[in-house]
């Protein structure tokens, strides 16, 4: 089956009702560990139009512009444009990724807080118009390069339990909101709405409250330049949890009510990312190197030791790593629990384990300590929610292979894209037909499209 990254051509199987996705995982197991092939991802496109479905009905009045670099695999793409929602980019490269895909640039947000000049010309040129901005320099830079840019002021925010900074670096204060106005004014460039952005680390919110009134503020400041303010964009931070979507939208939307009423005019977009992806994809790797350790090296600081000195505790090196698939590990806290794929009793004895990726690096450790059944090389561990982050992007490691990625959905999801009227004809020669019985080899597995 075709589906590596960097090939436009993928094909979707569609499993009958007998067949699961961890069928499928299973026979991709198989089929890699006969061929000596790299990790791989399945992904359950279905799991994307269960997602929106649950946006348009908890979040329906606020129109989703998807962050592309989230995961810029084809499939993700394509489905999520047959859905008619909108796209915020952060390169020329995703501009042209979703661009290709026919989407209208008016449904496209360049939304790179530190722009290149030849990028913002990019967008100019193609017809991109919407952009961030959030400092004076910036917005001369925009002035020079894409005269009829129409900018969306980035202001910053704050958790308001006074915890941690939230967004801090990128955003500007509400102080200088008028600075930048009078900049914008004399550059004769448009200021035509604002966006904040919440981080999915805040457990609180209640933010939203001084975000929002903090927009309404730069609105009612814009109405002293003669600018005409018709969008706000409240950002990402979305972490997939219906709950966190319930809980955001019960603080937003009688704020939208008093503040920027249906009447005003101004719509309301956000930028959610990992809330479409993350679930969708698995990611399974294979164990390549083992090793015993003394248990004082291995125990992590600040952990009391409750197991014997005699026991053993293990190392696996897993031929995928922080310079892939877990990149994302260096920059955010990683809370995905590994899955043994092999069958093991449940009286098997678990042992101390550290994961680490292939590249021998001390900074490519993915879990540092959990507790496993002992594992031999050749083994396999399954990742959930591993579809936001890395998928797309290229590996800074140079012996890393990009893993293939498998795409699946469900006949019930797909007869919904049906009757909801989600198809493109890029989509639809991209299906074919999973038997319920799956039985993979090397030779007959899904590596022929319909």
């Amino acid at each position: 089956m075709k589906g590596f990254l960097e090939d436009a051509n993928y094909s979707i199987g569609l499993l009958d009702e007998g067949a699961t996705l961890g069928d499928v995982i299973d026979n991709y197991v198989y089929e890699h560990t006969l061929t000596g092939k790299n990790a791989f991802f399945v992904g359950d496109l279905g799991k994307l139009l269960k997602k929106h479905n649950q946006w348009q009905n908890v979040m329906a009045p606020v129109k989703p512009f998807y962050a592309v670099k989230c995961n810029s695999t084809p499939g993700v793409l394509e489905i999520l444009a047959a859905l008619g929602i909108g796209f915020a980019c952060s390169s020329k490269s995703e501009m042209a990724l979703v661009q290709d895909l026919g989407i209208a640039p008016e449904n496209i947000i360049y939304t790179n807080p530190c722009k290149q000049a030849s990028q913002i010309k990019y967008a100019a040129k193609t017809g991109v118009n919407i952009l961030t901005c959030d400092n004076e320099s910036e917005l001369k830079k925009i002035a020079r390069n894409h005269p009829s840019a129409k900018l969306l002021l980035h202001i910053a925010t704050e958790d308001i339990s006074g915890a941690e900074e939230m967004n801090m670096k990128f955003g500007t204060m509400l102080k200088s909101c008028r600075h930048l106005m009078e900049c914008a004014k004399e550059l004769e460039v448009q200021i035509v709405g604002v966006k904040f952005h919440i981080s999915s680390s805040c457990k609180e919110p209640q933010v939203y409250i001084h975000a929002i009134a903090d927009a309404r503020c730069v609105f009612d400041m814009a109405e002293e330049f003669g600018f005409k303010m018709n969008m706000l964009d409240i950002g990402g931070g979305f972490t997939g949890s219906e709950l966190q979507l319930e809980e955001v939208n019960h603080v937003i939307s009688p704020l939208l009510d008093v503040y920027f009423p249906e009447e005003s005019g101004v719509n309301v977009i956000a930028e959610p990312g990992c809330y479409y992806v993350s679930s969708a994809f698995t990611l399974a790797v294979n164990i390549i190197a083992k090793k015993a350790v003394e248990y004082d090296k291995f125990l992590p600081s600040g952990m009391e030791q409750t197991r014997s000195d005699d026991e053993p505790i293990f190392m696996y090196y897993m031929n995928d790593g922080v310079y892939g698939s877990f990149a994302s590990k260096l920059s955010e806290k990683f809370n995905t629990i590994p899955e043994v794929h092999k069958k093991y009793k449940e009286d098997e004895p678990l042992f101390a384990s550290s994961l680490w990726g292939p590249s021998c690096d001390e900074l490519d450790q993915i879990v540092e300590n959990c507790l496993l059944p002992e594992l031999s090389v050749g083994d396999w561990l399954i990742f959930d929610n591993m579809g936001s982050g890395t998928l797309g992007q290229q590996s800074a490691f140079n012996d890393f292979q990009r893993p293939p990625v498998y795409y699946m959905m469900s006949f019930n999801d797909w007869y919904e894209m049906q009757d909801a009227g989600i198809t493109s004809d890029t989509l639809m020669k991209n299906f074919f037909f999973v038997p319920s019985c799956i039985q993979l080899s090397p030779e007959d597995s899904f590596s022929t499209a319909a």
